[in-house]
């Protein structure tokens, strides 16, 4: 037997898909095998039976719809959940098309099993519900096909609708979302779908007041949108920047040296005035028992400089007593136990950050912001970092400048005393040291060698002394000078009996001159006082290039020794001043070098001076 000698209802029988023929009442007419099977129902109960009978009533309705849709259009596809006679329940889409039969309507509704397909769904929905963030879906005329628990929660913020009662497929978005036209989404959506590229912007919703990055994916049946909330993402980004901003102008503020110190701390008090956002920031003075305010930064002028009031009254006694930052956001709550100040009392200070400011180890008062109106939070650890932060420059600052106070003090008490070793005691010296020659011409002593001799010393130490005053003071002007040239000219004025020069150097650098030939003079001096008299003495430039040297085939010194030996009044030579090595050591200093000593190559002392600036 052929395939055409076959009964057409063979082919229908074959089908996996449900076929019902029925006529314009509605009627089934005619089934396939398939039909009696999935239902359960016989082929005579069948025929009595109309479409609407498979399904409940909302789905009878969307079937009785796509009926009519058919009659008009010629075909129809709707989805329905099956009812057999069992009462089981069967996901199917149905295809209904009307017949070309002029003589009478007939309709056949071609049923498929859409299980499958609907568990494919189900487990899609729930992986787009386990998404951290949200998703929706959209067709090419903007009505929403799906949206995972997310996105219809965010779908429903910005629609004005509740999420848990409102169904979101089939809605058209832009018709729900109002104003949606005015906004970024808008913008991008639209253009995804025109161009059929996948596009990524970062967006914020007024609606839902939340920041969100989103994703589109445009495909033929509409567009895929996913979007994650990075609102918080985006806050902890702002508060880093505007933290960094925050150090950025403090440091602009401390580093600039055009501002006076009353400048910057008033700049650094109006900078966290403004971060903190309270009325009041100070920087004041504790002395006794009183508070006096040194500096202030206000939006009113209820405090003034200079004023003073008892210590008591505020918030910052408890600072200077336990020497830690304190912070009240909220003085009334967090600290009910000091609403008796005056503070609290009568200025209606409210909320307080305050740290201690150091000089020397001792609380020299606070830095420290408050306001008259709570907090309803407590100040945050950046805030009370920030405030900490600058109440520790304001100690280092202060502490700097009572050391250079007390500096300029003694330099101001060292030049005097320069003053009186160079006039007063040099003076009588003079006269004295004249008496003995004086005296000799009349009447020659043993006695007065010796007195002689002690004027002498007097007078080296007097030299001495002067010059390690004067010779620390910061070089400002130098020029090039010449190692080799300027080393002999400091042989020829030193007592050097027997000893011996090499200069192997043609090294050229910056100085000041007078000061080397000091520094020089006294290395070449040390090396023939404590050498022998045929001392031999080796200058040259360093092989790294950043200095020179001077050294000898001496005694040398000792490796504990070599620290002490630059300190003032050391001496291992009954008849020295024991200031020579230590004004070589200043004027290395002043000019910004190190010295340093080494044992020589022969077994005697080399002196290294570096950090010079050399000149190939």
């Amino acid at each position: 037997m052929s395939g055409s000698d076959l009964p057409e209802s063979f082919f229908l029988d074959a089908l996996d898909d449900i076929i019902l023929a029925f006529d314009d009442t509605g009627t089934v007419v005619a089934q396939n095998q398939t039909a009696t099977t999935v239902t359960g129902y016989s082929t005579s109960a069948l025929e009595t039976m109309t479409p609407a009978d498979f399904f409940d009533e909302a789905d009878a309705d969307r079937i009785t719809a796509a009926v009519e849709a058919a009659a008009e259009t010629g075909d129809a596809t709707v989805e329905a959940t099956l009812v057999t006679a069992d009462e089981e329940t069967l996901p199917y889409e149905f295809s209904v098309r009307q017949l070309p039969d002029e003589a009478s309507e007939t309709f056949v509704a071609i049923g498929r099993d859409i299980s499958d397909r609907r568990e494919a769904e189900r487990e899609r929905r729930e992986i787009l519900n386990r998404m951290s963030g949200g998703f929706f879906a959209v067709d090419t005329d903007w009505h929403i096909t799906y949206a995972n628990e997310t996105g219809a929660e965010i779908l429903g913020k910005a629609m004005g609708c509740d999420p848990e009662t409102t169904t979101f497929e089939g809605l058209h978005i832009w018709d729900e979302i109002p104003n949606a036209e005015e906004t970024t989404s808008y913008e991008k959506y639209q253009q995804s779908m025109a161009t059929g590229e996948d596009i990524s912007f970062e967006t914020y919703s007024a609606a839902v007041d939340n920041w969100f990055t989103v994703r589109a994916f445009p495909s033929d049946t509409g567009l895929s949108v996913y979007f994650h909330d990075i609102t918080d993402e985006r806050r902890q980004r702002e508060q880093i920047e505007t933290r960094e901003r925050v150090l950025r102008e403090i440091y602009e503020i401390i580093a600039d040296r055009q501002r006076s110190f009353s400048q910057q701390i008033q700049a650094l008090l109006a900078l966290g005035r403004e971060e903190l956002g309270v009325a009041y920031g100070t920087l004041s003075r504790i002395d006794g028992d009183q508070y006096i305010f040194e500096f202030i930064d206000a939006h009113d002028d209820s405090l003034q400089v200079g004023e003073v009031v008892p210590l008591s009254a505020t918030n910052c006694e408890l600072v200077a007593s336990s020497e830690q930052t304190l912070v009240f956001g909220d003085v009334e709550r967090d600290a009910p136990g000091e609403t008796d100040r005056a503070e609290y009392t009568e200025w209606g200070i409210s909320c307080y950050i305050g740290a201690p400011v150091f000089v020397a180890d001792e609380v020299y008062g606070t830095f420290c912001f408050y306001d008259e109106d709570p907090r309803e939070d407590q100040f945050s650890d950046w805030e009370m970092t920030l405030v900490e932060l600058m109440s520790r420059w304001v100690s280092t600052e202060l502490q700097r400048q009572q050391a250079t106070e007390q500096l300029q003090r003694q330099n101001e008490r060292l030049e005097r005393f320069a003053s009186v070793l160079s006039h007063d005691l040099r003076n009588p010296l003079t006269v004295a040291l004249g008496r003995v020659d004086a005296v000799r011409q009349e009447h020659d002593s043993e006695h007065l060698n010796i007195i002689e001799t002690s004027l002498a010393r007097i007078e080296s130490l007097t030299d001495d002394v002067l010059t390690l005053a004067r010779q620390g003071d910061p070089v400002n002007e130098t020029e090039q000078v010449d190692l080799a040239t300027i080393t002999n000219r400091c042989w020829e004025v030193v007592a050097t009996a027997e000893a011996t020069l090499t200069v192997d150097s043609d090294l050229t650098f910056s100085a000041a001159p007078n000061r080397l030939r000091r520094l020089l003079e006294n290395l070449i001096r040390n090396a023939t006082e404590h050498g022998a008299d045929d001392v031999a003495i080796h200058v040259g430039a360093l092989s790294s290039g950043d200095g020179f040297y001077v050294a000898d085939d001496g005694v040398g010194i000792p490796e504990d020794d070599r620290e002490s030996v630059f300190e003032s009044g050391y001496s291992t030579d009954d008849d020295g001043t024991g200031f020579g090595l230590a004004i070589v050591e200043e004027i290395a200093k002043a000019h910004g070098w190190h010295v340093s000593i080494i044992k020589s190559e022969t077994g005697g002392a080399r002196f290294e001076i570096t950090g010079v600036n050399t000149t190939e």
